[in-house]
């Protein structure tokens, strides 16, 4: 079996790039990492690639003189180390047109709310302003446009009347670990298409039932 290979860009702690790298062990897994880039030295998910035997390279944004020298450097960096997917987890820099454009509909991102509500940072803190009743993740194709794109896969979490930001993006990064490996699956798998804007998995179906969040009283 022909592998995907993928290329992982990360600025901090990399739990979902863990779980990226979990479901790649599994040798029937359809994907394999092959390189991990992050802008950040430091970065807690550089030490995550590294004990799993994962290359990895630091670029960081603060060596070049523009946005378009830095997305060059990654770019090569990533079509050097043979990559056909890259998956942004937790990659704290926003990328330009040119990047996106090149790598259109073979880049991936996930972000921590229902996509398209609640696009950009704080997003679990907006949530409980706005009092909705579910809260979420998205894997999305990245565009130019800030958490935008084509729709994958979504997980739904329900609001608990005594939920903290913290709570919540605990909760919510529970179903993050879920659903990004099983986006990057159907990828490998040949199983997504784009098309107007709109992402279709062959196979895919809905789940039946209702979610209701506060439920009654009683039931």
């Amino acid at each position: 079996m022909e592998r995907l290979t993928v290329g992982v860009l990360v600025s901090g702690r990399g739990s979902n790039l863990q779980a990226l790298i979990d479901a790649c062990r599994d040798t029937a897994f359809p994907a394999e990492i092959a390189l991990v880039v992050s802008n950040v030295a430091d970065a807690h998910a550089l030490e995550r690639a590294r004990e799993a035997g994962i290359p990895t390279r630091v670029i960081s944004h603060r060596d070049y003189q523009d946005r378009a020298g830095f997305d060059a450097g990654l770019d090569a960096a990533l079509r050097q180390a043979g990559v056909q997917l890259v998956c942004l987890a937790g990659f704290m820099r926003l990328l330009g047109h040119d990047f996106v454009g090149r790598w259109r509909d073979r880049l991936i991102n996930i972000h921590p709310s229902l996509l398209p509500a609640f696009p950009g940072l704080d997003t679990h803190a907006r949530a409980l302003k706005a009092g909705v009743r579910l809260a979420g993740c998205t894997v999305h194709f990245v565009r130019p446009e800030v958490d935008s794109g084509p729709i994958l896969v979504q997980a739904a979490v329900p609001v608990r009347a005594d939920d903290t930001a913290d709570s919540l993006a605990a909760r919510v990064l529970s179903a993050e670990h879920r659903i990004y490996p099983l986006a990057l699956r159907w990828i490998a798998e040949g199983r997504v298409q784009v098309k107007a804007e709109r992402a279709l998995v062959t196979g895919a179906t809905a789940p039946d039932g209702l979610l209701i969040n506060p439920a009654r009283a009683g039931a």
